[in-house]
């Protein structure tokens, strides 16, 4: 069964930095697009960053500049370098992959979420 596995998660201060890793926990043939949300108490899940198989990327405009989106095919892994790190960065994050063994039967996955948090 296909599972992301995230790690990197913890409590950090205000200007302070983590990296996020998310992998797929079995060989996978067709991975397309890869991205990170996140979810702070009592508000809905947004997105963080995403990046194709391609590497073209997207990030939401309160983390511009601060995080990096990268990930590496031949691991089928993500990462999210988090730098300058807000207290309003608190949340869960939660890998997002579109993959599967065919591409026939891609579809999404999420991982089970991190947990950060950015003391002030």
């Amino acid at each position: 069964q296909v599972q992301l596995v995230e790690s990197g998660g913890g409590l950090v201060q205000a200007g302070g930095s983590l990296r996020l890793s998310c992998a797929a926990s079995e060989s996978i043939i067709y991975i397309n697009a890869m991205g990170w949300f996140r979810q702070a108490p009592g508000k809905q899940r947004e997105l963080v960053a995403r990046i194709t198989r391609g590497g073209r990327t997207i990030y939401a405009d309160s983390v511009k500049d601060r995080f990096t989106i990268s990930r590496d095919n031949a691991k089928n892994t993500v990462y999210l370098q988090m730098n300058s790190l807000k207290p309003e960065d608190t949340a869960v994050y939660y890998c997002n992959a579109d993959l599967g063994m065919t591409i026939a039967t891609i579809k999404a996955y999420w991982g089970q979420g991190t947990q950060v948090t950015v003391s002030s």
